[in-house]
């Protein structure tokens, strides 16, 4: 009862940019793992960014719309903690619940259309139940590209008017595709969720935002309950922008800082989220041409920054900067779980572009070594900065892979005797640093091995993606060449 009486509007962003590397599977887990948070559902909306403009992508939250009538209930009636429909089935073969076996047979279902949807690149026309659903889907012409295309807003689910199968309120659903055009940037995932930032704005303007990757699943149905005790918490500092279980944000931290007049909203719009006015002002704002208005400080002084590979590393440094207080909540049970990449190549590839990305943050009129240490006390600014130009190991770490073998060839001495004085600092040195990071993984839970395996991956990153993120670099400031986007595959 206290939850409902103090329960203030949240909403849920979800990005998504390429319905192969990151299958429309994956991102329904997600957006079904949040709808079925234990929240009031009138007070919930979640909206989805399709950055790849894929009808594929709209056709599966179609689907997961129609299963979420059914998965939310089965939900609270059995008090189920993984709120992901693919990691309960996973962890749970059988029950004894009679509704077992039809749950999972509707999934089973839902996932077998989605995913021969995707193979075969086309929607059967079987598929599609009304006409509302076959006209969302006539606005891909042939001259619809992912990277060429007007803006889509289509409401799936409406609580004031759609209900699950017990007869309860289902949460907002939204799916977003921005309008984009070849002659325009469109910055990449910061550009994804101003666009949401504005259409939300639009619709439900809550003033408590979740954003989300698309393979980042709830894993606790009460984070939303723990955020709100600090949101709500008279003795919390009014300065508290976000808490970092995932990563929760008042809605007017990206319009100005604490000691501003923002336009934080106090109230939400009331009038239907579906309707002529409010869909028309939706798609107004997701268009590719908005940002284009003179003036225009999107990117700049409001909503995500700009400019940046890391865009999430940018904002957060330049929101406390502003004075903006965050607090990191770190339970034993996780409140989100998500996919690593599938290979070593992946996983290279994805820490060399957030190498550049900080090296562009490190090297910035913002660097977080010179502007930072003075907007923020000097122990934060350095910790930004440590993170920042941390893809300067490379060089010591490239010169010490080379250089001991060519002093052997040389018959050259670079390492002290054991006999000589100065032996014991190198030996206390060495296994002071080492025993620190491997103490530090212990009393965090880990094991040996995977400190070890944490020794390798540094050793690879500082001869692999930190060295060709410098030269990425290097070669953007001197204007050769710029570092693109490219999104990592979350296939299994």
């Amino acid at each position: 009862m206290f939850f409902k009486r103090y329960a203030i509007y949240m909403l849920t962003f979800i990005c998504t940019a390429d319905s192969y590397e990151e299958p429309p599977m994956c991102v329904v887990n997600t957006a079904i793992s949040v709808m079925a948070y234990d929240y009031p559902r009138e007070k919930l909306s979640v909206n989805v960014s399709d950055d790849g403009g894929s009808k594929l992508t709209l056709f599966a939250f179609m689907e997961a719309a129609r299963f979420a009538a059914h998965w939310l209930p089965y939900c609270r009636k059995n008090k189920i903690v993984e709120r992901c429909p693919e990691a309960y089935f996973k962890s749970h073969h059988s029950s004894f619940d009679p509704d077992f076996d039809q749950i999972k047979m509707i999934y089973e279902s839902m996932r077998a259309r989605v995913e021969n949807a995707v193979q075969t690149g086309t929607i059967h026309c079987d598929y599609i139940t009304n006409e509302g659903e076959s006209e969302a889907f006539s606005r891909w012409t042939d001259e619809f590209t992912p990277h060429n295309h007007p803006p889509v807003v289509q409401v799936l689910l409406e609580r004031s008017k759609d209900e699950d199968v017990t007869g309860h309120m289902m949460p907002n659903l939204v799916y977003v595709s921005r309008g984009k055009s070849m002659n325009m940037p469109h910055n990449f995932k910061a550009g994804a969720l101003n666009v949401l930032l504005r259409v939300s704005g639009t619709m439900t303007n809550a003033p408590v935002i979740l954003t989300l990757d698309a393979d980042m699943y709830s894993n606790d149905p009460q984070t939303p309950l723990r955020v709100l005790c600090c949101l709500v918490d008279p003795a919390m500092d009014p300065k508290l922008g976000d808490i970092h279980t995932g990563c929760f944000f008042r809605r007017g931290v990206f319009f100005g800082g604490p000691s501003l007049e923002t336009p934080e909203p106090n109230h939400q719009v009331n009038k239907s989220i579906n309707s002529k006015q409010v869909l028309a002002m939706a798609h107004h704002v997701a268009d590719c041409d908005f940002e284009k208005q003179p003036n225009s400080k999107w990117g700049i002084e409001m909503g995500l920054s700009y400019g940046k590979l890391v865009e999430d590393f940018y904002t957060g440094y330049l929101l406390q900067c502003k004075g903006w207080k965050s607090i990191f909540c770190n339970r034993k049970r996780p409140a989100f779980l998500g996919n690593s990449p599938i290979d070593l190549h992946s996983s290279l590839n994805q820490l060399m572009r957030w190498s550049v990305g900080l090296l562009e943050v490190a090297f910035c009129r913002y660097s977080p070594i010179a502007f930072g240490v003075k907007s923020m006390n000097l122990l934060q600014g350095l910790c930004y900065a440590h993170l920042a130009f941390s893809s300067l190991l490379s060089i010591p770490i490239t010169i010490y892979a080379f250089v001991p073998q060519l002093a052997l060839l040389n018959s050259a001495s670079i390492f002290p005797k054991a006999s000589d004085p100065w032996f014991l600092l190198y030996i206390f040195l060495f296994l002071g640093s080492h025993g620190q990071e491997c103490l530090e993984f212990m009393l965090a839970g880990e094991t040996i091995q995977r400190w070890w395996n944490n020794q390798r991956m540094w050793t690879i990153r500082g001869l692999s993606c930190f060295t060709f993120a410098l030269v990425a670099c290097i070669q953007k400031f001197i204007g050769i060449s710029t570092f693109g986007f490219s999104v990592t595959s979350k296939m299994h």
